[in-house]
């Protein structure tokens, strides 16, 4: 099995629980608990696809300062090691703020995590990848065209791409650019709606695959998640939860679905597969499933 290639950023989240809501300008309120965790949608998205038994690429910057030798740290403590040299720069990190119901807002310091060169494309072997992963946030970013040109001079690779909240502030000279690699789009139904234009998700997916040409999926929470393709648009069920934080929630699903491809799973079993797993990251603190947490979801990934 070839490997996918996971092109991203691993941030340290601090996780801020609220006693109620977020704060408005001047007011005061308290927080329950906080705690520091790795996270960062690249690496959320790897983690999945590890649970999934599938060879990845961990293409992650971790740069200097307190928070990159938290990264550091807590990759060697999971035996990852990424091609990528080390940035003379601070990492950053991502401020989580969960209230009492469980929404979360973030506030991120991007650093040398988001910061991708050149030459460490040439580090890769394109000819062992199968499939890649690129986030919104690092094509944001002005070395973001850096990872469009990698993949222009791989046109054989498939392309997942996860937008992200910030969809709206990539240049559309790089989304035209990645639109054109027709990507596997991966969105919620909030970034469709306002980047389409549209006044409903299902004219969202139609409008979004003619720019692409590729499967759309837009994932709709509870209700589950729409994917449209050359014949027409589907609707997969989603799976009740109990909602504990929605952190990392549309990471897993991404990340599931492209294990679950790299599997031989067909596309409605794949997301299938990944309403579940994201129902039950919902149903989590944090980002991530454990070991023990996956394993109880195998009756639902055969």
């Amino acid at each position: 099995m070839k490997k996918v290639l996971v092109i991203g950023s691993a941030v340290a989240d601090v996780i801020i629980n609220l006693e109620d809501h977020l704060p408005v300008t001047g007011e005061d309120v308290h927080v329950l608990s906080q705690k520091m965790q790795l996270g960062g949608c690249a690496y959320n998205v790897s983690d999945m696809i590890r649970h999934f038994d599938v060879p990845y690429i961990p293409f992650f910057p971790v740069g200097t300062g307190a928070y990159g030798d938290f990264i550091r740290s807590q990759f060697r403590k999971r035996g990852i090691e990424t091609p990528v040299p080390a940035p003379g720069a601070d990492n950053g990190c991502c401020y989580c703020f969960i209230e009492a119901g469980g929404e979360r807002t973030f506030i991120s310091y991007h650093g040398a995590e988001y910061r991708f060169f050149p030459e460490w494309f040439d580090l890769l072997d394109p000819e062992e990848i199968s499939s890649v992963y690129i986030c919104g946030l690092e094509i944001e970013e002005p070395t973001g065209k850096n990872i469009v040109s990698f993949l222009e001079k791989n046109p054989q690779l498939t392309v997942f791409f996860g937008p992200g909240p910030r969809i709206m502030k990539i240049s559309h000279d790089l989304m035209d650019r990645i639109f054109a690699l027709r990507p596997i789009l991966h969105l919620n139904e909030t970034e469709a709606l306002e980047y389409s234009g549209k006044a409903c998700v299902s004219e969202a997916a139609a409008w979004l695959y003619g720019q692409t040409h590729n499967t759309v999926l837009i994932t709709l929470g509870r209700d589950g998640c729409l994917y449209y393709d050359e014949n027409a648009e589907h609707l997969i069920p989603g799976f009740k939860a109990e909602q504990v934080d929605t952190i990392g929630a549309g990471d897993a699903h991404i990340g599931a679905v492209i294990a679950s491809l790299s599997r031989g799973l067909s596309l409605p079993d794949a997301i299938r597969t990944a309403n579940r797993v994201s129902a039950a990251v919902v149903e989590t603190q944090g980002a991530l499933l454990s070991k023990e947490q996956f394993a109880g979801l195998q009756i639902f990934l055969q």
